[in-house]
């Protein structure tokens, strides 16, 4: 394999070109219906631990502090944007839930937590509706229809995805015009990219014309790791070279702004609030709200081209941090159980100048990564039905 073996493993998986038509399939499909002035952003990736909900539930709340109206949709039958938010998923009010099989308003089960902040939260029920939903005709465009017929109040509409690829994703990809991937900077983390990729680009042929992927956002990244560096550099490689394509990620950029590893972000959902309630001079606070400001400006006229990186005079958070705490937050984190030694392998490395030795991930003594399985043809059950 060759050296920028990251980059293979993502065109290995989508580059199979999708089939025009399924053979003994017939499946009708309504278009669009689209809600003005409303921006719907699915975050969305199939892979569990990469910050869906740490990302939405921060995202939110820093955009409803610069003053915007958002409703946050949990579709996560795990709740767990419901409870980082300090909502319990009992099920005694109405929630999203209630929307797909009851066809309840989604103004009706949204609820305000806070100045322009909204939620539609989710309980253990949600993980029955694929099953209620079956004999369902359009199944997978409730969620669409539902936001369809009424005129929300919101500028945005974000919703927090499950970690999978089944009925309540196809419902959220079919609903938004935009998708957001959180991704961990690791080697199957790419691998499980390149099969999303797949599935958005069958529901945007089939189900939403108007799907595209904005954007890429890293999560838990760590500088000061070679692996990081790399596989940042392939994403960018990868995306570069679709830009002349005509597939959904055409236009994707990877955010400038990028979450670094915060203990504060793990222990602020036990608190039942965002990390700017929790710890709003953390590292994790700041990376957030420049996100945020960042995400602003993604697809909006006079914004930076996509692809390219955002303007330099996007802010990081109106905070003042002592001196100590400055040098504190831009320091990597190190375990304190690490020894001195794991200290001294985790400084950092400059990643971007070439070496003469090759990387010991794909130096000639080691064997490379297992080949990358073909995605299956069969497309999703729920699209083709």
């Amino acid at each position: 394999m060759k050296p920028n073996c990251f980059y293979n493993v993502i065109r290995k998986t989508y580059s199979r070109r999708q089939p025009e038509t399924w053979p003994g399939k017939t499946t009708t499909i309504a278009l669009v219906k689209k809600v003005p002035n409303v921006r719907k952003i699915a975050i969305i990736n199939q892979k569990g631990g990469v910050g869906k909900t740490t990302t939405v539930a921060n995202v939110g709340a820093a955009i409803a502090c610069l003053g915007h109206d958002i409703c946050l949709i949990d579709l996560d039958p795990q709740s767990h944007l419901t409870l980082h938010l300090g909502i319990e998923p009992d099920g005694s009010d109405h929630g999203i839930y209630d929307v797909l099989t009851d066809k309840q308003p989604i103004s009706s089960a949204a609820m305000n937590i806070a100045e322009h902040l909204w939620l539609v939260p989710a309980s253990i029920d949600l993980a029955a509706a694929e099953v209620e939903l079956v004999s369902t005709v359009g199944r997978e465009q409730i969620l669409r229809d539902q936001l369809a017929n009424e005129q929300l109040d919101y500028e945005f509409v974000l919703i927090d995805c499950p970690p999978s690829l089944g009925l309540l994703t196809l419902n959220a990809l079919a609903a938004v015009d935009e998708v957001i991937i959180p991704l961990q900077p690791h080697f199957l983390a790419l691998q499980g990219l390149g099969k999303l990729l797949e599935t958005i680009s069958l529901v945007q042929k089939r189900i939403n014309p108007d799907l595209k992927v904005s954007g890429i956002l890293m999560c838990m990244y760590e500088s000061n790791t070679r692996l990081a560096g790399e596989v940042l550099a392939d994403l960018e490689q990868f995306f570069e070279a679709a830009r002349s394509s005509d597939t959904p990620w055409a236009n994707a950029k990877i955010f400038k702004a990028m979450i670094r590893r915060n203990v504060k972000l793990a222990e602020c959902p036990s608190h039942g609030v965002s990390i700017f309630n929790y710890e709003p001079n953390c590292p994790g606070a700041k990376d957030y709200n420049a996100v945020a400001q960042e995400f602003l400006t993604l697809n909006q006229p006079g914004s930076c081209e996509s692809g390219t990186t955002p303007p330099e005079e996007i802010e990081t958070p109106a905070t003042d941090l002592p001196a100590e705490a400055e040098v504190a937050a831009d320091k990597p984190s190190v375990s304190p159980h690490a020894d001195e030694s794991a200290s001294v392998e985790a400084s950092p490395v400059d990643v971007t100048e070439p070496t003469n030795e090759p990387t010991a991930e794909f130096s000639s003594d080691n064997k490379p990564p297992a080949p990358v399985t073909e995605p299956t043809k069969e497309s999703p059950a729920e699209l083709g039905q």
